[in-house]
């Protein structure tokens, strides 16, 4: 869509196409715009100009003029030698759009609107970007999956430098699994003292809040949209789960809890406990950031351990020793059955 709109609509927010500027001004007067009349005018979505309506995603509400506006000047005045004709026109061109208003008043979102989305890679960038120049005290991060890429950890650095050169203090919630990949101890080495990590079995989808006043979350699944979150009661909400889930979770620098079970490794406890609870093969490997095939080893050395010769007698038998609850209340081995009431061993069968 990107390449589209460079081709045909080769213009900045400050000077819309004439499609363009009928499509913002309508959704500037009514407050929205179904998503299909955006189809002939990609450069508003691309400007961020237009963006999806967080309550109906078939329809788009306009980013408020003023909003546009400083985004605008922002930019511009990196360049003020070069852009004053620019601004000039941009302050002209979005003063007017401001003065067409809209039918409820407060139909159009701005800045400091209780939800956003952000639509696509570039703006969700700007958002957390914003933020981490706005955020003076605290960042609480949620990690979920395996262990991390380095590109994956090099993408935010930037804002955590920046953050750890303004005394800003960091905690992260990490899975179990992220303990064995070396550019999370790289990155925390590089850090040092300023960011606290630690583990859990399994967490919550990623979750960023800056100062406990905006948070940013994933809107899809495939993390190409992001939702925004300032409503105070819903900050509260995140932040209550993230001091929960870090009650809970163990320090990076500390070791892993003994299952108290001779053989059985702490990540196979937690494999355990999910499988007691009936989950397939593939959500436990996604819970817990591991592939499908290490998930699968993991269970076949839980049944030649626990003596399990079928899926159905690993269930018995994780119950039997007490690896049906969660991480820490293990209990101690129940007594084993009588010789005739044991099936013969062997390996389960694998979903």
């Amino acid at each position: 869509m990107a390449g589209h709109a460079t081709e045909e609509h080769p213009h900045g927010a400050d000077r819309l196409c004439e499609a363009g500027d009928r499509v913002y001004s309508r959704a500037v007067r009514r407050g929205r715009v179904p998503r299909t009349d955006a189809g002939p005018v990609p450069c508003l979505l691309d400007l961020a100009l237009l963006h999806p309506d967080p309550d109906d995603m078939d329809w788009l509400v306009p980013t408020s003029p003023q909003e546009v506006m400083t985004r605008l000047l922002r930019g511009l005045y990196d360049e003020v030698s070069a852009s004053r004709h620019r601004m000039g026109s941009a302050v002209a061109a979005f003063e007017w759009y401001a003065g067409l208003g809209g039918p409820a008043g407060g139909a159009v979102t701005g800045e400091g609107a209780a939800i956003r989305v952000l639509d696509g890679a570039a703006r969700i960038q700007a958002a957390l970007d914003a933020a981490t120049e706005a955020c003076t005290a605290e960042v609480l991060t949620v990690q979920p999956g395996g262990i991390r890429r380095e590109h994956e950890l090099s993408e935010g650095l930037h804002r955590a430098l920046e953050l750890r050169g303004r005394g800003v203090r960091m905690r992260d919630l990490y899975t179990h699994v992220a303990r064995h990949g070396q550019g999370l101890l790289t990155y925390l080495e590089l850090m040092g003292d300023a960011v606290e990590a630690r583990t859990l079995d399994e967490v919550i989808d990623r979750l960023i809040l800056f100062d406990r006043t905006v948070a940013f979350i994933p809107a899809n699944t495939d993390r190409t949209m992001a939702l925004e979150l300032r409503h105070p009661a819903l900050i509260s909400y995140l932040v209550t789960a993230f001091e929960r889930l870090w009650r809970l979770a163990i320090p990076l620098t500390a070791p892993l809890p003994d299952t108290r079970i001779e053989g059985i490794s702490h990540r196979e406890q937690s494999i355990a406990a999910l499988l007691a609870e009936g989950h397939q093969d593939a959500v436990i490997a996604e819970r817990l950031g591991i592939s499908v095939r290490t998930c699968r080893a993991h269970i076949a050395r839980l049944s030649e351990t626990l003596g399990a010769a079928s899926r159905t007698q690993l269930g018995v038998r994780i119950a039997q020793v007490g690896l049906d609850r969660p991480s820490g209340t293990v209990s101690p081995p129940a007594p084993t059955p009588a010789p005739d009431s044991v099936p013969g061993q062997g390996s389960p069968t694998s979903r």
